[in-house]
């Protein structure tokens, strides 16, 4: 699932972070009609916790699944995402957020989300968006690629899905998402390659509150519609055949 090199979520160390709270809030009012009632849930890069709690009161049951053992519970299980352990057509619902980003071939990982879903199962995903700002901490979380809106949801429908709802999120903080970036272009900062957990800015608590109090327009926004530009990229879609 993840780039050689490249271990945990920095939400294992940081659970608290500002960007993983607000991250749960925008997908559980983005998916959580897409899976309330699901039987039996795949959490894929479920070592993330902080983001998928609410997945797993929406589900009867859930199957966590990371590469790193690091954050999976007792039941856990440790694996690819290029190469899932599961049977066909075994679950309702799999999760995957921010996971795709870290595969290579994204091909490969959709296939294996569309084999181990029954007909009609549901596909949640977040990944990060916009190539332009692609920068030394995609390189140091093992990431592939970036995605904008229309990108993320071709994949998934070559992958024989089809999708209900692409939107992006985290706009309320776009523009200090995009100085941020630029930045660090202009200091000419760079990883050299993946590490295993990529350090998050350490933030004074009343930033971290406020971070936090900003995106809730994020949250209101995506409870009528769709957003047209953000940090990160939402999908919903349903495997076909």
């Amino acid at each position: 699932m993840n780039a050689p090199g490249h271990g945990g979520s920095p939400s294992i160390a940081v659970p608290d972070y500002w960007w993983y709270l607000v991250r749960a809030d925008l997908l559980e009012v983005t998916m959580r009609s897409f899976v309330d009632g699901a039987r039996l849930t795949l959490d894929l890069g479920s070592a993330d916790g902080p983001s998928a709690a609410w997945l797993r009161d929406a589900a009867e049951s859930t199957v966590s699944l990371d590469i790193d053992p690091r954050g999976l519970d007792a039941d856990g299980v440790c694996g690819s995402a290029l190469a899932l352990p599961f049977a066909d057509g075994v679950f309702d619902v799999v999760s995957a957020f921010d996971v795709i980003e870290h595969c290579d071939p994204e091909d490969q990982a959709l296939a294996e989300v569309r084999r181990v879903l029954r007909p009609g199962g549901r596909l949640v995903m977040s990944v990060p968006a916009y190539s332009w700002a692609w920068s030394d901490f995609d390189v140091a979380n093992g990431h592939h690629r970036r995605y904008t809106r229309k990108r993320a949801v071709a994949a998934v429908e070559r992958a024989g899905f089809t999708v209900h709802r692409a939107t992006y999120g985290f706009t309320s903080v776009f523009p200090l998402f995009a100085a941020e970036r630029l930045a660090r272009k202009v200091r000419g900062r760079g990883a050299t390659g993946p590490a295993d957990i990529v350090q998050v800015p350490r933030l004074p608590k009343p930033l971290n509150i406020g971070l936090i109090g900003i995106s809730r327009l994020d949250r209101m926004l995506l409870g009528r519609g769709d957003l047209p530009f953000g940090s990160s990229v939402f999908v919903a879609a349903t495997r076909t055949g």
